[in-house]
């Protein structure tokens, strides 16, 4: 009868202070998901979000790199055209040169 007993005293116990509590942690878990799902939306609006800047910026960036290579290139071009008229410039005051020097007496 004994055994009997103590069964009873711990499934009182159980029922009056452990019971409660689990019950209490089940809400305290529940709210806590809730609060978590919140989380996860707001991330995945920010994350959206973030992505389109992303998107943006990097759009810009290629655009900008576009102009910068056809920048680049247009001088590239200049440059050629000035090294073609100073090498043709050179040439030419090195044939005059030559034609002084052909035409003084020394």
């Amino acid at each position: 009868m004994t055994a009997v007993g103590v069964y009873d005293q711990i499934k009182t116990a159980f029922q009056d202070i452990i019971a409660p509590e689990l019950h209490a942690l089940r809400g305290d878990i529940q709210r806590l998901d809730q609060k978590i799902d919140g989380v996860d939306q707001k991330l995945d609006g920010v994350d959206a979000r973030l992505t389109v800047k992303i998107d943006g910026l990097r759009a810009e960036t290629a655009s900008m790199k576009g102009e910068l290579l056809a920048e680049i290139r247009r001088l590239d071009a200049r440059i050629d055209g000035v090294d073609r008229e100073l090498r043709t410039a050179i040439e030419i005051r090195e044939r005059l040169a030559a034609l002084e020097a052909r035409r003084s007496p020394r």
